[in-house]
């Protein structure tokens, strides 16, 4: 178990030296200990780059040692074993919008007897399943229904976006009389980072094609996102819990009232008797059912 555990301080820590240091150990005993699991398993587990990254192989036993050490420690703490000073850490990967808008209020109701360390990992939805398929994480907030080996699937509900700009920047591209689809592949707009795709969903709906103007800003953040889109740089879709206040308070104004696009969101995480990951699960599907729209629409 030794072998396993160096690989997986290897991982983590992204270096052989740092692993060696969080484990009180030569670089060299890290070396020899992942040559040879290596060896065991007949396959090549850590691909040698900074930072070190595990192959196909050996996310399956990256995956492997985290379940274990997790189980370990539920385990400790069930026979009353865990120190008043050992905290257990969950990981967890989830998307930027869900993160400023109902995801913090979710693991605010996690019993605090559990003593749980929150460890989140930022990542768009889309992409959020491969930190879980690596190992890297042990639950996700994912757009994606299929569950990773190993791990279980329950549906959340319906991120709603609306597509808006600043009342100015609709003024000077729409007019009273322009319809949005003539100009909307020319205008500015801002988007998150490469992988976000739904300002170019949008347009593709829209117009049957096509994508949104290559005159982009990127803001990774969600709060940068919306103070982008309010500050007349370009028009956004922008999540309808965010977008809602600024609507009302005439910072921004809808691009076409009666479109949408809902992104549907997936708790997944590993299939673990865990006391501390069925708590998390909970609390995160009750503020959701409370805050994402369902499939009737509410």
């Amino acid at each position: 178990m030794d072998q396993v555990r160096t690989l997986l301080a290897v991982v983590d820590e992204g270096t052989f030296d740092a692993a060696a240091a969080a484990l009180h150990v030569t670089p060299s005993a890290v070396s020899q200990r992942v040559k040879a699991l290596e060896q065991r398993t007949g396959r090549v587990l850590l691909m040698r780059t900074k930072p070190v990254r595990p192959t196909e192989s050996g996310e399956v036993v990256v995956r492997f040692a985290r379940q274990l050490a997790r189980l370990e420690r539920d385990a400790h703490t069930a026979l009353g074993m865990a120190g008043p000073g050992e905290p257990t850490r969950v990981s967890i990967a989830v998307n930027s919008d869900s993160l400023a808008t109902w995801f913090l209020p979710a693991l605010t109701r996690v019993p605090e007897d559990l003593r749980l360390c929150f460890e989140l990992r930022r990542e768009d939805q889309d992409h959020t399943a491969t930190l879980l398929r690596e190992g890297l994480v042990m639950a996700a907030v994912t757009s994606s229904p299929d569950p990773v080996t190993g791990c279980s699937v329950r549906a959340l509900g319906r991120m709603r976006y609306l597509p808006v700009a600043s009342p100015g920047l609709a003024e000077r591209w729409l007019g009273a009389e322009t319809p949005l689809r003539d100009v909307i592949a020319d205008m500015p707009l801002v988007v998150f980072d490469r992988n976000d795709g739904l300002q170019d969903e949008f347009v593709r709906a829209l117009r049957g094609g096509g994508a949104a103007s290559a005159l982009r800003h990127f803001m990774p953040t969600s709060e940068g996102f919306v103070d982008a889109v309010v500050a007349g740089m370009g028009w956004g879709m922008v999540p309808e819990a965010q977008a809602g206040p600024l609507l009302r308070a005439g910072r921004l104004v809808r691009l076409a009232p009666r479109r949408i696009v809902d992104v549907p969101l997936y708790w997944q995480q590993w299939k673990l008797d865990s006391p501390a990951l069925a708590s998390v699960a909970d609390a995160v599907a009750a503020v959701a059912a409370e805050t994402l729209v369902t499939r009737d629409g509410s």
